[in-house]
């Protein structure tokens, strides 16, 4: 018998046709002898409709009323989830994340799972029951519900897979599959059988939408393996897992792309110790994840420094800097969201040279002006307009010949 955790996305469980889908499919991994816990999101589109919702009546909501209310999108899923199983002759029973045993920090809308007490969810498997939770919440140790960043779902299932030891942990979402780029934009995009922890985990936080990249730190740190299938066919999906032989064999895995990506420009800051712990302290403080930073020295010991923020954080993270900015007597500031971040990675580009150059040359040819430049051990990133990024991931793709 293994234990199998299931999550399901929100494009799953949009309707009741879809939530009946789910019901069967739950089914079939139950009747070969599996215990079955099956992770939920809300509804696609609830919890946009739901802060929508919330600014309808006020402008700036608190985040402790905002995790009540959005809360309720994935409570919806597991309940009808529950009902659809059950209706089918088997025992289901659903549960909320704080009922679950997920325990959080006490960052409203942005907390992160602290520990899994799973004891609950256990004895109602060993009662035969197939239990169902909602993703993307959880609670504090004063029994505040909070919710996770959001594409929680992911990191809430993983994280029971790892709490409750189990044997895999399946994602089952609109893609059957890691591709080696939106097969939106680039057609020819080829279905990757196999992907490592870390390349998976650079490319989610990239912006491949197909995992949370929390999701895979959990996978990684507790080895829990992870597949990536579609909800809507039986088709083979995607193995998340540690690095093997013959890994680095492939020089790039794929490209990535994120338009959910603003620059902050910071002119004249005094060029000496302490100013950019200043500027990056007062806005880590805020809970804002900074991405690439650049630094550039120019007349009379003064410095630019330009950063990107995601586009929902840029409002908050320009009035932190423009505080700042008096503070410590910089001359300007200014913020651009009219731009988009391309990356590549891949384990082999620790042992093959050039990859750099090749990349820049594909912008280059394609007449694509590069703004900032990031790397890491396995990730090449560029921020361009967003009015190139599209052309920039089919130009990167042809040039790595990542079709074939």
């Amino acid at each position: 018998m293994a234990l199998v955790v299931q999550k399901y996305g929100g494009t799953s469980v949009s309707n009741a046709e879809r939530v009946s889908a789910v019901a069967k499919r739950v089914i079939r991994s139950k009747e070969k002898g599996n215990q079955v816990v099956v992770v939920v999101s809300a509804p696609a589109g609830m919890t946009d409709e739901l802060i929508a919702l919330a600014r309808s009546v006020c402008e700036f909501p608190p985040a402790r009323e905002m995790d009540m209310l959005l809360a309720t999108g994935e409570q919806r899923s597991i309940a009808l989830l529950a009902m659809a199983i059950c209706a089918r002759g088997h025992k289901a029973i659903s549960f909320t994340g704080p009922q679950a045993g997920i325990m959080t920090t006490k960052t409203h809308t942005k907390a992160r799972i602290l520990s899994i007490n799973a004891e609950k969810v256990k004895k109602k498997l060993e009662e035969g029951n197939i239990v169902i939770v909602a993703g993307f919440q959880g609670s504090t140790e004063d029994d505040a519900i909070t919710t996770l960043d959001r594409g929680g779902s992911d990191t809430s299932a993983v994280a029971l897979a790892a709490g409750l030891k189990a044997d895999v942990c399946e994602i089952y979402t609109d893609v059957d599959g890691v591709y080696t780029a939106d097969p939106r934009i680039v057609s020819n995009a080829r279905k990757l059988d196999k992907i490592s922890y870390d390349e998976m985990l650079e490319m989610a936080s990239s912006g491949a939408k197909v995992l949370h990249s929390r999701a895979v730190e959990f996978a990684k740190k507790y080895d829990v393996p992870l597949y990536v299938l579609s909800s809507f066919n039986d088709n083979s999906g995607t193995l998340v897992t540690k690095e093997v032989e013959g890994m680095e064999d492939v020089v790039i895995r794929g490209v990535t792309h994120d338009n959910n990506q603003a620059k902050i420009t910071i002119f004249g800051v005094p060029d000496k110790p302490g100013t950019a712990f200043k500027i990056f302290s007062e806005i880590g403080s805020a809970e804002i994840n900074v991405d690439m930073i650049v630094q550039s020295i120019g007349k009379d010991g003064k410095a630019t420094i330009s950063f990107t923020v995601s586009k929902t954080d840029v409002r908050e993270a320009l009035n932190i800097a423009e505080k700042v900015c008096k503070e410590i007597g910089c001359t300007e500031v200014s913020a651009d969201e009219n731009i988009a971040k391309v990356s590549i990675v891949g384990v082999g580009m620790r042992s093959h040279s050039g990859v750099a150059a090749r990349m820049f040359q594909a912008l280059a040819n394609n007449n694509i002006n590069i703004q900032m430049i990031s790397t890491s051990e396995i990730k090449l990133s560029c921020v361009v307009d967003e009015n190139d990024i599209e052309r920039a991931i089919k130009a990167i793709h042809d040039e790595f010949e990542l079709s074939g």
